[in-house]
């Protein structure tokens, strides 16, 4: 009914007037122009560490070659300043490791919670952003009632009658010092931290998945070459016991040979699990049950390392660029922020409020009547509320505020600190995985060889059984070790890619970047 009478009447309050409209507008204005400042600190974001390098010593311009030709063989390039590729696992040159990385990024339970949290927190902006604005409240009431009434020579009662009233109530707090920014403020900066969450989950994400693939191929290689040196042995073995059957060798050689066979059998059973249980992780990793396949994979065949590529071209961020760069550092800075903010609401609480409120109505006996004129009612109100005893309570939430930020800008620091660590370490066990395939690489053909040597030499009856088992062992050992090493140096460039951040802001999607153009100061908000 009242929404029909305003459309039909266009109603407006008679009893209210247009100066009485015109000064409650002014009335809000004023607060906005009363509120120019905020207490506590200001912002700035921390500066970026001018002084840190990445190595002790100079970084070379290339690796050593390890093995032309072999599986992560080649020389890696490092290119200081060069871009970090958002799809830096592309790289690795291998369709289906760019299958499961696709399937993580679209399935992962992990990442799909942090992509919540992240709408959650930018929700709980936008609604704290909210109390910097004028709150507006309608309402409708409508009521019967009867009154007495105690006036000498009139009934006692009267008779009962309906009262109806429409009413919009205005109310502001006047942010004089700057309470209400200074909570928005935080809770953006909440909303940036869980924005960079989400980022640094994502890399996270790709980098375990990366790896877990990598070390895959490597477990394969190792049960492939472990089954290799097996069948060799088991043929040794058997010539062994023809050649005993016919008087020509010891018992005491075939014993020992069967000895090695053993042991080595023994050695496919851990590999065997630490398959499975890898396998289980990657699974786990793209959001599948165990009992699922893998994308791409057909009849449990897994990654084969011979099929990844090892990238040649290796960027090197500059000092300057890690902090914007490192999810991590840039989670704990929106949430220095955030505390910087907090001292801000901390101070403000121990300041005056002054909340301004105004209301705007009309009310009628008869409904029908409820918006002619003499029915409008109007009032404004300002109040004012100075904390003066609250048993300290006020000044140690300040002080507690401060030291919560001293907190954040350790932690900060600390993970500052570490993700130069993560970047000097990855640099240098590139270089060092390099020089260990490559020795890897030469221990391997120089085994082979003398195994090669070494069977000869004892069908001829030129050395010794023990000879001939030494050499077994010893190539069984370098072919495993080969292996290892060929897949630490694909890992550990997936680490350098992680560690300079995973190229996140060259995504066609990716975040805005909000805090990018804010001025940094070499001690943030003091």
């Amino acid at each position: 009914m009242l929404k029909k009478a305003s459309r039909v009447n266009r109603p407006h309050f008679k009893g209210v007037g247009t100066a009485a409209l015109r000064n409650a507008a002014a009335g809000l204005t004023l607060p906005l122009l009363l509120s120019a400042c905020a207490v506590g600190p200001d912002w700035f974001r921390p500066t970026a560490p001018d002084n840190a390098g990445l190595t002790a010593e100079p970084l070379p311009a290339t690796t050593v070659e390890a093995a032309p030709g072999a599986p992560a063989g080649g020389a890696q390039k490092f290119v200081s300043g060069a871009p970090v590729t958002a799809d830096w696992w592309s790289l690795f040159g291998s369709p289906q490791l760019d299958a499961l990385v696709a399937e993580a990024l679209k399935h992962s339970p992990t990442l799909e919670a942090a992509d919540a949290t992240m709408r959650q927190a930018q929700e709980l902006y936008e609604s704290q952003f909210g109390s910097l604005f004028p709150s507006v409240d309608g309402s409708f009431s409508q009521t019967r009632q009867k009154t007495a009434n105690t006036f000498p020579g009139r009934p006692a009662t009267t008779a009962p009658y309906s009262v109806s009233t429409a009413q919009v109530q205005v109310s502001y707090a006047i942010d004089l010092f700057g309470e209400a920014r200074r909570a928005a403020e935080s809770t953006k900066a909440q909303a940036e931290r869980a924005k960079f969450q989400k980022e640094a989950a994502q890399l996270s994400l790709t980098a375990n998945v990366v790896t877990a693939a990598i070390q895959n191929a490597a477990l394969r290689a190792q049960i492939q070459a472990t089954e290799a040196v097996l069948d060799a042995l088991n043929q040794q073995l058997g010539l062994l016991r023809r050649q005993l059957e016919l008087g020509a060798v010891a018992e005491a050689d075939v014993v020992t040979e069967s000895v090695l066979v053993a042991q080595t059998q023994a050695q496919l059973p851990p590999l065997q699990r630490a398959l499975a249980q890898n396998r289980n992780l990657l699974l786990a990793l793209v959001g599948r049950y165990p009992s699922e396949a893998l994308p791409g994979e057909t009849g449990r065949n897994g990654f084969d390392i011979a099929s990844i590529r090892l990238p040649e071209q290796l960027p090197v961020s500059l000092p300057s660029q890690l902090v914007d760069q490192r999810p991590d550092v840039r989670v704990a800075e929106a949430a220095l922020h955030a505390a910087s903010a907090d001292i801000g609401v901390a101070t403000a609480e121990l300041l005056p409020k002054i909340p301004l409120t105004a209301s705007f109505g009309t009310s009628s006996n008869d409904i029908g009547d409820l918006f002619q004129s003499g029915t409008g009612f109007w009032n404004l109100g300002l109040s004012a509320l100075q904390p003066i005893f609250r048993g300290g309570a006020l000044l140690h939430q300040k002080k507690a505020a401060e030291a919560a930020f001293d907190a954040a800008r350790a932690q900060y620091r600390g993970t500052v600190i570490g993700a130069f660590q993560n970047v000097a370490d990855s640099l240098r066990a590139l270089e060092a995985d390099a020089h260990t395939l490559r020795a890897q690489t030469e221990a391997e053909r120089a085994a082979a060889s003398n195994l090669e040597i070494a069977k000869n030499a004892y069908d001829t009856g030129a050395t010794s059984f023990l000879n001939l088992l030494d050499a077994q062992r010893t190539y069984q050992s370098a072919r495993v070790a080969l292996v290892q090493a060929q897949a630490n140096r694909y890992a550990d460039t997936a680490a350098l890619f992680a560690a300079l951040g995973g190229g996140w802001w060259n995504r066609p999607d990716a975040p805005s970047n909000d805090s990018s153009d804010q001025p940094r100061k070499a001690e943030a908000a003091q």
